[in-house]
């Protein structure tokens, strides 16, 4: 990746959004994706455990639900950093003022690649929590993290084959796109990454990062599509 130009370090928006303090909200936004972004790391290496089989991925989930005051860390590291990060991005990518037309450098290509898998990620993540979560869309999709996740997990798959094939396929790509172009961005907003020879080497370093996550991700979604419902046993603690 090369240096940033002026029209791709900032956030392309109209200068007034936020007023006086639109430097601040935009920090803030950055910020919010670095935490979001570091869940998603642990959230997808987790789930790559469906791969190793057995009781393994039963025992990270435990591991997860067994943490004390959990809905007080959701709230305060996932659901919340996601809501703002996601609204004030959606206003971003509303009042966003791209000059890919005009100026077809890649980071300005990257800059719309961005927004449009926000955008996508935005109705993954609402499928994808309503579904598991809150069971919105029929028991067949809900999990139960409780001694049946991997059960649950294997019926999730089977419910559909587009949901299976299509939309997590192309929510994880968006995702560990955004996650890695992110982080790249992130070092710029933050000044970490000034010269040309610093970003290439963290472009690096961010691709890399996708590959692993993205492979991760893979893994996990063919072993449990690979799943029979009918065979997984509940996990050792059903309650």
């Amino acid at each position: 990746m090369s240096t940033a130009t002026a029209s791709t370090k900032t956030d392309l928006t109209v200068p007034t959004i936020g007023g006086q303090y639109h430097f601040l909200l935009r920090r803030l936004h950055s910020l919010t994706g670095i935490v979001f972004g570091g869940y998603l790391v642990v959230h997808l290496l987790v789930n790559a455990t469906i791969a190793q089989g057995g009781n393994v991925y039963q025992t990270q989930v435990d591991k997860i639900h067994d943490l004390p005051f959990l809905p007080v860390i959701e709230w305060a590291f996932i659901y919340l950093p996601i809501i703002y990060h996601t609204v004030y991005g959606v206003w971003i990518t509303l009042t966003g003022q791209p000059n890919v037309g005009h100026y077809p450098y890649a980071q300005n290509w990257g800059y719309v690649a961005q927004r449009v898998s926000a955008v996508v990620i935005v109705f993954f993540i609402l499928f994808h929590v309503l579904a598991l979560k809150y069971g919105l869309f029929g028991t067949n999709l809900a999990f139960n993290p409780h001694g049946g996740a991997l059960k649950t997990v294997a019926q999730h798959m089977d419910a559909s084959a587009l949901v299976t094939w299509f939309v997590y396929p192309v929510g994880i790509l968006a995702s560990c796109f955004h996650l890695a172009y992110g982080f790249w961005m992130a070092a710029i907003t933050w000044g970490i990454t000034i010269s040309r020879g610093a970003q290439r080497r963290w472009a690096y370093a961010c691709a890399g990062l996708f590959v692993v996550v993205f492979v991760a991700a893979m893994l996990a979604l063919v072993a449990a599509a690979r799943l029979d419902p009918s065979t997984v046993p509940l996990g050792p603690n059903p309650h």
